[in-house]
Formats: C-alpha cells, sequence, structure tokens
C-alpha cells in the first residue's frame, strides 16, 4: 500500500473524516469492480474456499483516487470540513431589491431564515444582505471561490461574510453577543494587489480551523472561538474581520484563560495568515494594527472602548 506522510493543518475530527471518505471511495470502487460474476472470476474471487478473504490490491485502489489537485473537474473523492460554511454578500446594489446583475447572480439566492432571538432591527438590516451558498468540503469551497469576484474588484461598500452555517454575521445572533472582532484596515490604493490572497489566507485559516485549533481535552463536543470572517470595500481602504463567539471582559480567572485564546487568534492572524511581523507596526494613515475589540465596546465611543493590540 502506497504510503504517503503529509501534514495538514486540519483538527484530527476533520483528518479522520477525510480518511472516511477515502475509505468508502475505495470501497465503492472495489464493489463496482468486483460486484459482478465476471469481475469475480476476473480477480479469483470464484475460486476462494469458505471463509477466505478476497485479497485486494490497495495500490490499484489508490491510483484510482483523484482529489479536486489531481483533477479539478473530474475528481471523485471530497474532503469533508469539519463545520459547514455559508457564503453571504451585500453591496449597494443589494439594498431593499433583488440581486441583480453582481458577483453573486450565477448563485441561487436562499431565503434569509427568521432567527429567534436576533432583534428586528438586525432582522430588518438582514433583508439586505444575501445568502449565496453553503458548502461542507474542501472541493466545494473551491468551486464557489473560483466563481466569485475577488475583492479587489468589488464595488465599494461592499462586503463578503463567511459564517458558519446556522450563524448569521450579525451581533445579536446567539453565537456572536458575546463576542467581539480581530481586525485589520489598510489602504485601498496600495493594497489592492494584495487584499485577494491574505482574504483568501483568512478563509482558509477559518475553514480549516488554524485560527482558534479544537481540542479534545473534554468529553463534549470541541468548539472554536470563530463564529465567521469578513471582509469589507470601502472608498479608502479595506478591512478584513475575524468574530468570535466570546470576548474577555478583564474579570480574571478563566476569563484570563480566554483572554489567552483571543490573543493567540490574532498573533495566527497577524503572522501567519497576513505574512507580518509580530513587532511590526502597522498603524498610519488610514492603516490600523491588528486590533481585537468586543461587539459590546465597538458600540462605545472615545476612552471607554477598550482593544486589544497584538
Amino acid at each position: 500500500m502506497m504510503n504517503r506522510s503529509v501534514e495538514s493543518s486540519l483538527p484530527q475530527p476533520a483528518l479522520q473524516a477525510s480518511q472516511a471518505a477515502l475509505n468508502s471511495a475505495m470501497a465503492d470502487n472495489q464493489i463496482k469492480e468486483n460486484g459482478s460474476e465476471e469481475g469475480k472470476k476476473e480477480n479469483g474471487a470464484a475460486d476462494l474456499e469458505p471463509g477466505e478473504i478476497q485479497e485486494v490490491d490497495m495500490q490499484a485502489q489508490a491510483d484510482n483516487i483523484r482529489t479536486v489537485f489531481d483533477d479539478p473537474k473530474n475528481f471523485n473523492v471530497k474532503h469533508p470540513l469539519y463545520s459547514p460554511w455559508t457564503l453571504w454578500f451585500d453591496s449597494p446594489s443589494t439594498k431593499g431589491r433583488n440581486l441583480p446583475q453582481t458577483p453573486m447572480s450565477s448563485f441561487p439566492q436562499t431565503p434569509l431564515p427568521q432567527t429567534p432571538g436576533v432583534a428586528a432591527a438586525a432582522q430588518g438590516w438582514m433583508e439586505d444582505i444575501k445568502r449565496v451558498i453553503s458548502f461542507d468540503s474542501v472541493e466545494e469551497f473551491w468551486g464557489l471561490y473560483n466563481n466569485i469576484v475577488p475583492p479587489s474588484m468589488l464595488p465599494q461598500r461592499a462586503n463578503y461574510y463567511l459564517f458558519k452555517d446556522g450563524i448569521i454575521p450579525a451581533w445579536e445572533d446567539e453565537a456572536n453577543k458575546s463576542g467581539g472582532k480581530w481586525s485589520i484596515q489598510f489602504p485601498r490604493d496600495k493594497n489592492r494587489s494584495n487584499v485577494d490572497k491574505m482574504w483568501l489566507n483568512t478563509m482558509l485559516a477559518a475553514i480549516g480551523e488554524t485560527f482558534d485549533p479544537l481540542t479534545n481535552e473534554s468529553s463534549e463536543s470541541p468548539q472554536s472561538l470563530i463564529t465567521g470572517v469578513i471582509v469589507s470595500t470601502r472608498p479608502q481602504f479595506y478591512r478584513i474581520s475575524i468574530w468570535t463567539r466570546l470576548a474577555p471582559t478583564g474579570s480574571g480567572g478563566e476569563d484570563d484563560k480566554l483572554r489567552e485564546r483571543v490573543e493567540a487568534v490574532g498573533r495566527h492572524f497577524k503572522v501567519t495568515v497576513l505574512g507580518y511581523e509580530e513587532s511590526q507596526k502597522l498603524a498610519g494613515g488610514l492603516a490600523t494594527e491588528v486590533e481585537f475589540q468586543s461587539h459590546k465596546d465597538s458600540e462605545k465611543k472615545g476612552k471607554t472602548a477598550k482593544k486589544i493590540v497584538v
């Protein structure tokens, strides 16, 4: 059997799911090839003694497996993500109307869910945002990414929102209301050639669960702090944000551990995803540092609004 040593950023549950998909594909191929009497004769199955196990050529089976990296159009194996995700979109052209002639027009629009507990004001705002498509595999992600307009070509005041399925991109959502966001803002003209790569890396880190790696320290299913990521285009700048389901309050105790997790997300975002040095200063003009603020503090003005900077 072919042995390959491959390092992956996916958490163990996702790796196990991927392996299960590979095993399933191999089993399907085996059934197709050996299912008929002719196939059994060709493979020597007709001559087996009772209780004898048919020997399988695992190398031959592995050679028949094609991933999206082998053949982008004719792959036969999908790699599941740990969580399903949904892409949302809005721009000035989507306000108060159906989605006409936009980067998303080739995708069928799904109705907006009525989310219990979300304030009426948020529901009104969400009427202008379009839920594009949901996906739960690596292949579906690339199929989506390769068929939408990149951020550098979006109109001004447009936004992409990539959130875990079932979470709407609003502060009032149950998964977001106690959280906050990491964000960075950079001048539009100087970063038009960089924003697409930054946004792609941010999405890959999100769906690959590398911002806040999942652990199995408890008997419950592991849960990441990350609920979604956003890229926004504005007349003079771009902004990329990472939303978390919790935010530190400064109360000490367990809150200190939460702060450490939140700061680790920010450092990973700055250094690994965006490619800056950890000690590098970024603010100046229209640019900001990589900053974290709770959603509650974001509503405050002046010195009372607390920030964490990495």
